[in-house]
């Protein structure tokens, strides 16, 4: 036991030496708290739980060794998100000026379902201030380096759900919890090169967790696999064991936009994305290159009356933009929500009412089983200090950082954000696979089949 090393294993990895007696839930919990300590780079958590890891390690353990275990997942270590409730502690949702608050009184629904399913809660991540952004930028708590950074090189970890990709991509924990409103899971996740799995609105609960857009808010996974993901989603929906079965890549219908979502692209990320086709149409894919009108209306009525998140986020923090607390925020932050006090109300019913029309059209493309596929970010990880120094870059680079995903939200489809390869510098580029709202199982079973094609990995190309 005192020779095993977890730094890196999976979720399941970490389960099987646990069931098998090599190393305990205590143990585990015990040397992730130590590498979170040890870690050269203290912007990734912003808090840890010791006292509570290590009892609910303590239980997992006598679990374990009575042969009861409660899921796949006992004794695995979890992050969560600086915005879901954790008893006993502060949620700051990345921010200083919710730093005074009271601890929370009750775990928020999801964190007591991972606890439920025997999952071990080492603490909350980084992430935006609020919510707001797809960079990660944090002036606060720091901002997490991605973990693909050529050295001396420091790039964006994405976000908002910076820390929680960061902490995952670096080994720190295999599970970390995250939201997603404009692609604050699959962002991070495509830049720091693991699985992002963006789940419909609706899912799980969200009660408990500090809000950005009431009507886009979803709860996302990362993970090093899509397997664990969907065992981690199942957790999160109650279950215990995920009634999931792979997929079959032969036959399903692609949908490649041919509009929108290739725009600005870098030849690396459209490289390794066209790759990533090629091989999912040798194992028996159809692909449709397709214009999607859609993704233009989308982009239309935001121009013509206003960003949705901007307005919503905008009536949840105007008290706070109105008083001194504004200048406790991110610059950034306080300009972006103060946008939305620009989207009037007659403006802000019509984008909720052309929202659901544009919905219900949209549902018609995955007729059949079919999905959606492009590049999560058409670019690779920027540079921390040219943002940091230049506010017009940030936003020029936060809103095409954000275009592809968003659409996803905007629509209320699901997603799932698989590595497809690196650039030059080693910086990971992903490819999005979207299902319609409510097809997250299907669209989960299709990702267990097609991740290996995805990531391009000789294994996979030669079983098929």
């Amino acid at each position: 036991m005192a020779d095993l090393d977890i730094a890196g294993r999976s979720a399941l990895q970490l389960a099987a030496v646990m069931a098998g007696g090599a190393i305990d839930a205590e143990a585990v919990a015990e040397r992730t708290l130590a590498a979170i300590r040890a870690c050269d780079d203290p912007a990734i958590f912003i808090r840890t739980t010791p006292a509570r890891a290590l009892a609910e390690a303590r239980a997992a353990a006598h679990r374990i060794r009575a042969g009861r275990p409660r899921s796949l997942l006992e004794g695995v270590p979890v992050a969560w998100k600086d915005l879901f409730d954790i008893q006993g502690f502060t949620t700051t949702a990345g921010s200083r000026v919710l730093a005074n608050d009271p601890p929370a009184a009750r775990d928020a629904p999801v964190v007591a379902r991972l606890a439920d399913a025997g999952m071990v809660c080492v603490g909350h991540v980084n992430m935006t201030e609020f919510a707001y952004s797809g960079i990660g930028l944090n002036p606060h708590y720091g901002t997490p380096r991605n973990a693909h950074s050529p050295a001396g090189d420091p790039r964006v970890p994405g976000g908002s759900s910076s820390g929680s990709a960061v902490a995952v991509a670096r080994g720190l924990v295999p599970v970390a919890i995250g939201s997603d409103t404009g692609g604050s899971v699959r962002i991070p996740a495509a830049f720091n090169g693991i699985i992002g799995l963006k789940t419909s609105t609706g899912r799980y609960p969200t009660e408990g967790a500090f809000p950005l857009s009431t009507t886009l808010d979803t709860v996302g996974v990362f993970a090093r696999t899509v397997l664990e993901a969907a065992i981690v989603d199942a957790a999160l929906c109650g279950s215990g064991v995920p009634a999931l079965v792979p997929g079959r890549i032969a036959g399903t219908r692609i949908l490649v936009p041919t509009n929108v979502v290739f725009d600005d692209i870098e030849p690396a990320v459209l490289a390794n994305f066209e790759a990533a086709l090629a091989r999912l149409q040798a194992a028996g894919a159809v692909i449709e290159r397709v214009a999607l009108p859609v993704f233009d209306a989308v982009l239309a009525l935001t121009a013509r009356l206003g960003n949705l998140t901007a307005a919503e986020a905008y009536t949840l923090h105007r008290g706070r933009l109105a008083g001194p607390e504004a200048a406790m925020m991110d610059r950034r932050v306080v300009e972006r929500v103060r946008g939305g006090g620009a989207v009037a109300m007659p403006d802000y019913v019509t984008i909720l009412q052309e929202r659901r029309r544009m919905v219900g059209e949209a549902a018609a493309l995955f007729a059949g089983g079919a999905v959606v596929a492009y590049p999560t970010v058409v670019h690779t990880a920027p540079r921390i200090a040219a943002l940091e120094a230049d506010d017009a870059l940030f936003y020029r680079i936060n809103g095409r950082t954000l275009r592809n995903t968003n659409l996803g939200n905007f629509l209320d489809w699901c997603g799932v954000s698989i590595p497809s390869g690196t650039d030059d510098a080693g910086l990971p580029t992903a490819l999005l696979l979207s299902g319609a709202h409510g097809s997250d199982d299907a669209l989960l079973a299709l990702a267990l089949a097609a991740e290996d094609v995805i990531r391009g990995e000789a294994r996979a190309l030669a079983a098929r």
